[in-house]
């Protein structure tokens, strides 16, 4: 079994990249599990054609965890894929994190952690104890940085890197870094910027996807690109992401850059 997680900055396109990512993975034939690990609790709608499923942490608040079974919180979406959502505390009140904890403890007790292929799709803009859980407890073994070439977005990625290094050297953490995916915003020279930092922090860009409103058409019909528009080139740079993916061998132990470096190699790379 393949655990990944993807990793990114909040409104990134991570989520639509997961969704993806796993609609792409299950049309090969894989049986596909994507958890998703955001209180926004929106990771799967594309795939369950815009139902928002009921979460795991909404679940337990309402009859205890004891009293929940796997078809309470497992959805069958597109294309057989499984749907989880941690879901998360009302605004203002509690840890973000704690969903997250909730989910996974409960579908270890469930027994559901299973298939070809888990996707993990997390939210990256803070990497505290609960978002770092697919990493910290070795449930992720492979992380992706899902990036455009924003600053902001690079900034977030490297972040995400120190805690993929921090954790590596954990015994009970198996997590390295696959590779860099730019979910691209169409900025001048963003396909080298990201490739150059991937580089930079001992990884690799392992895909370049087009900014195209074929997305936001499909999602505006509540499906994934890989259902609405399987024959475009939007689709296909999705597949080739989950060929790569799915055929990945080669992770790393990032070095992630200190903020001068950063700040340094994106100027560096602006003015040239």
């Amino acid at each position: 079994m393949k655990q990944i997680a993807l990793y990114g900055k909040g409104g990134i396109g991570k989520s639509t990249t997961a969704a993806n990512l796993s609609a792409a993975l299950a049309g090969e034939g894989l049986d596909i599990l994507q958890i998703g690990c955001d209180p926004k609790h929106d990771s799967t709608r594309m795939l369950m054609h815009g139902t928002w499923i009921p979460t795991v942490l909404d679940l337990i608040r309402e009859r205890g965890d004891e009293n929940i079974t796997v078809a309470d919180v497992v959805y069958e979406g597109f294309c057989g894929v499984r749907c989880v959502e941690a879901g998360g505390p009302e605004p203002g009140i509690g840890c973000a994190g704690r969903g997250i904890i909730a989910t996974f403890q409960l579908l270890e007790r469930l027994d559901a952690l299973k298939g070809d292929v888990i996707v993990y799709d997390v939210l990256g803009d803070v990497v505290c104890g609960g978002f770092a859980m697919p990493m910290r407890e070795g449930y992720a073994q492979e992380i992706y940085l899902v990036t455009s070439g924003e600053l902001m977005s690079i900034y977030a990625a490297n972040n995400i890197a120190k805690a993929i290094a921090r954790l590596s050297r954990r015994v009970r953490s198996r997590c390295t870094l696959g590779g860099v995916i730019c979910n691209a915003k169409n900025i001048e020279g963003e396909r080298e910027f990201v490739e150059e930092f991937a580089r930079r922090i001992n990884s690799r860009r392992i895909a370049y996807i087009p900014r195209s409103r074929i997305v936001q058409v499909a999602e505006l019909q509540k499906q994934t690109v890989i259902e609405y528009a399987p024959e475009s080139d939007q689709a296909a740079a999705y597949q080739e992401l989950a060929r790569t993916v799915y055929g990945n061998e080669t992770t790393s132990i990032p070095t992630p850059l200190d903020m001068d470096e950063l700040e340094s190699f994106a100027l560096e790379f602006v003015q040239v």
